[in-house]
């Protein structure tokens, strides 16, 4: 699916062909696909990296375009099972066009920062920006999500909390190693600054996005670091909430086994005492009740 949009007032509007800079397509068909590698000259190879989700950041340089490849957030749905994945999208930076190649169909300019654009360099470089704003805004639901976990697991014996938490430390390696390969992106922008065509204003805003991507990996990196080393409490707590309700199970089958062993003494089919007394089921009875009595005592004052 292609989307075209132009620049109008400082924003992104869509608008026809012929004042298109801005062209987005939205998995790119066989049709599609074919016009980009052989009118616009695009790599086959590079085209097909941008729509892979396990391919890394980088920055590459054509006679007539230079193609970025860089990482953002996957748009995460309830079928995902607390896993957060990341996915490639491809910029392919000509003269007079920017190209964009993504797999999903998620808005992508939306936000403060495209509210004012003056060239294609700038919706280049703010597409990066609000990628780290996304990453933000998943690693602030990723940290509200763990401490639901963590009390759910305070209070529950099943494995499948800790399993959640797994599958969120799990995340996290898949955002830090996507932070990390942007950064690295960022970095060769700003070194290529005038190649690209890059302002000076351009490189002032491309310090701000290296700093805001840091500080994005910095905090993505502690997250994973206190969720990874808390894991081994949580198993801990998850097994000490097992022993405490295997101790109560214990103290109940004890508490009945005694009066039942009184009991069933007494029924045996042979000559034993109180078989002809008036009261001798309420005297096997009251037995019972203070064997059962006596345990619960002995339990509580001996603190087992």
């Amino acid at each position: 699916m292609l989307t075209k949009l132009c620049i109008c007032d400082g924003k992104l509007v869509e608008c026809e062909d012929g004042n298109a800079v801005v062209f987005v397509y939205t998995a790119p068909d066989d049709a599609e696909r074919r016009y980009l590698v052989d009118v616009l000259k695009i790599d086959e190879h590079t085209l097909n990296s941008s729509l892979d989700p396990d391919e890394m950041s980088r920055l590459e340089f054509e006679p007539e375009h230079a193609a970025m490849i860089f990482k953002r957030p996957k748009h995460y749905r309830s079928e995902d099972n607390f896993l957060f994945r990341v996915v490639s999208t491809g910029a392919f930076l000509f003269k007079d066009r920017l190209i964009i190649t993504r797999t999903d169909d998620v808005p992508l300019f939306e936000g403060r920062p495209f509210i004012k654009i003056q060239s294609i360099q700038d919706v280049c470089l703010k597409l990066i920006y609000r990628t780290i704003v996304h990453f933000v805004e998943h690693l602030k639901g990723i940290n509200q999500i763990s401490s639901e976990l963590e009390q759910q697991i305070n209070i529950s014996m099943e494995n499948k909390y800790l399993l959640n938490l797994f599958t969120l430390e799990k995340s996290l390696v898949y955002y830090l190693s996507a932070i990390n390969s942007n950064g690295m992106l960022i970095e060769k922008l700003k070194n290529s600054a005038s190649k690209i065509g890059f302002t000076q204003e351009n490189i002032e805003f491309l310090d701000d996005i290296l700093i805001e991507n840091n500080q994005c990996h910095g905090q993505t990196e502690i997250y994973s670091q206190v969720l990874a080393g808390l894991m081994d409490a949580r198993a801990g707590t998850i097994s000490n909430n097992l022993n405490i309700r295997i101790k109560a199970l214990t103290v109940i089958t004890i508490l009945i086994m005694v009066p039942t062993l009184i009991v069933s003494i007494f029924s045996m089919n042979v000559r034993i005492p109180f078989a002809q007394h008036e009261y001798g089921f309420w005297i096997i009875t009251v037995m019972a009740a203070i064997s059962a009595f006596i345990i619960g005592v002995l339990w509580w004052k001996r603190r087992w």
